[in-house]
């Protein structure tokens, strides 16, 4: 049984009385415009135009922002840039989001641009990305290029930036709604701002547009005496709810949010807290249903590499980090599949991310995934499934912290809201 509201083409109940009283609502407003254009035609005249593109209300299905799960058919898709990445410091919330071999390299680099050349392949491999989605027929925006390395003062911190390359950590669409997440790290403080043009142009066009609550990032967000010597102190305090964010002000990554429909699955992390969470809840109800979900994962954060919603009731659930919420989605009929272990090699740097983005795939539709070209083996298993591989190079790109998901938001899914979790 599927519950559907479709924002193009279809209503039900409360959903079509809401409709039906925007569109009475439009026709008197038009109404109004005309009279009183009749009546001030001079005067409008006389004023000059202070914007170049008119905001304009849009019906629903001319929005250009539209999406409600992971694996409807990509039309248009955001593609970060690795140009100009720089370190971020080695603040109490960068250590405790990274592994222990990489700290001295924070502690060396931090405030500095990633390794030129490895940037410059980085930004080779990106390229080509975005080449193959398009020949996918997929329309490909990028953000704007911003010089990161400069330093910023606000009244609780200083810091420098960091880069643009993940849009999924920092934007989230549900629906017609662009949802721009406040983030938890210092160094991505000011990081929506080489996304600022897109959304504004597409809140021109008749997309929704809300930003979370702002923290202000002060030291009372973080716990500054974190214990994090050994993986087996990880492993403790997050099994005991303990992480370097606290609870004193909402954040969260948009990244640790994947879409099912009406369900929206969520993790609390070392980057979201509950009052973040408690955030997205209310301003998503009713319409959608927020469910907390945890992970045997010394280190969380982001969903996307450990739990990967791939089709209606069809999961990735990385093994090495088991889900405990799994008997739901059993019951609720879902196909559960195991990635393989990553073949990525023990020398490749990862300064931010563990060996698992092998599993973190874009879905292009329900039966064609970008996948990277090195990893034969999790091939294997989406080609058993009947899902086509499009094979990607990215593994530079993978070491400034994110695999295909991670480097994308998706802009516009051609599909209909509906429940595939009963």
């Amino acid at each position: 049984m599927l519950r559907v509201r479709c924002l193009r083409g279809g209503s039900r109940g409360a959903e079509a009385a809401h409709l039906i009283g925007a569109m009475v609502g439009r026709a008197v407003s038009g109404w109004v415009q005309r009279a009183f254009r009749s009546t001030s035609r001079s005067a409008a005249l006389a004023q000059p135009l202070t914007v170049d593109e008119p905001v304009t209300e849009h019906a629903p299905e001319e929005c250009p922002v539209c999406a409600y799960n992971e694996w409807d058919q990509l039309e248009e898709v955001i593609v970060g840039r690795a140009e100009n990445a720089c370190v971020p410091p080695f603040t109490v919330e960068i250590k405790a989001n990274t592994y222990e071999k990489y700290w001295p390299f924070y502690q060396q680099y931090g405030g500095q641009t990633f390794p030129k050349d490895h940037v410059k392949k980085a930004v080779a491999e990106i390229e080509e990305m975005c080449n193959i989605l398009h020949h996918e027929g997929v329309t490909v925006r990028r953000p704007e290029p911003i010089d990161w390395s400069l330093e910023y003062k606000t009244p609780d911190f200083t810091s420098t930036g960091m880069y643009a390359a993940m849009p999924r950590d920092i934007l989230l669409v549900v629906g017609n709604e662009i949802i721009e997440a406040p983030m938890a790290w210092r160094a991505r403080f000011f990081e929506y701002r080489a996304y600022r043009p897109l959304i504004k142009e597409y809140f021109r066009r008749g997309a929704k547009w809300t930003t979370a609550p702002k923290p202000t990032m002060a030291d009372d967000l973080y716990d500054q005496d974190y214990p994090i010597r050994t993986v087996e102190d990880r492993h403790k305090l997050a099994a005991q709810g303990k992480f370097v964010t606290t609870e004193f002000e909402p954040c969260f990554d948009a990244a640790d949010f994947i879409r099912a429909g009406t369900d929206i699955f969520v993790q609390r992390s070392q980057v979201t807290n509950f009052m973040g969470i408690e955030w997205m809840r209310r301003h998503l109800a009713p319409t959608y249903k927020i469910h907390i979900i945890s992970f045997k994962d010394p280190n969380p954060m982001h969903i996307d590499a450990t739990f990967n919603i791939i089709g209606p009731g069809l999961v990735l659930s990385n093994p090495d980090r088991p889900c405990r919420q799994i008997h739901m989605f059993k019951k609720a009929g879902w196909t559960v599949v195991s990635p393989p272990t990553p073949l990525i090699p023990d020398d490749h740097p990862l300064w931010m991310s563990s060996k698992w983005l092998s599993m973190n795939v874009l879905m292009l539709d329900e039966k064609r995934v970008m996948v990277d070209a090195n990893e034969t083996t999790i091939q294997k298993i989406f080609e058993n499934l009947g899902i086509k591989t499009i094979k990607v190079n990215i593994r530079h790109a993978n070491s400034l912290g994110g695999g295909f998901h991670c480097w994308t938001t998706d802009v516009r899914r051609r599909g209909t809201l509906q429940s595939y979790f009963l």
